[in-house]
């Protein structure tokens, strides 16, 4: 069961991750700057995985960005859902991963030109690796221009470059 935990939990991660680009795209909710975001994840109860992935935006990136995201939360969600209530905005999504069913609610607060936080709250059925749930804070801040030799699109974690901007492969890590 655990390794199902560590084939799954990366799926739902990503797609959380695609989730905080896909909202920031809806036109009625409010827009990334474009340039350098760093994005740090805690998850509760959980060894600490990955440390902070930066990646360099514009429009267009995050516009293809959200575009698979969608297509991905399509085929695996059958409820989605995103709204904007007052200063926050509000993410609810059913999903289905293998053999079991993610609901997540999500609350994402900030001034989407310099910083956002997410509070998300996914729960498993049947549970996965003994887990009913997860808590995950995703925590977001504009770092300024991207780096020299930075493409929008490309994403940096543990030291590596994705640049999904060349491969066309937006939320797929190689």
């Amino acid at each position: 069961m655990l390794s199902k935990l560590r084939h799954i939990l990366p799926v739902v991660v990503m797609l959380l991750a695609g989730l905080t680009s896909s909202l920031t795209l809806a036109e009625d909710l409010p827009k990334r700057k474009s340039g350098l975001w760093e994005l740090k994840m805690t998850t509760a109860n959980m060894p600490a995985g990955m440390g902070p992935m930066q990646t360099c935006v514009d429009e267009k990136s995050d516009d293809l960005t959200q575009q698979q995201t969608q297509g991905q939360m399509k085929k695996a969600c059958g409820e989605s859902r995103m709204q904007r209530d007052g200063d926050r905005v509000l993410v609810h999504s059913v999903c289905r991963f293998d053999k079991f069913t993610t609901t997540t609610d999500a609350v994402f607060t900030g001034h989407f030109d310099s910083s956002y936080r997410g509070d998300i709250k996914t729960t498993f059925n049947p549970p996965m690796a003994g887990r009913k749930e997860t808590q995950m804070i995703i925590e977001a801040k504009w770092l300024g221009p991207c780096k020299a030799g930075q493409k929008p699109g490309d994403v940096m974690i543990n030291g590596q470059t994705v640049s999904r901007a060349a491969t066309g492969a937006a939320g797929q890590g190689r």
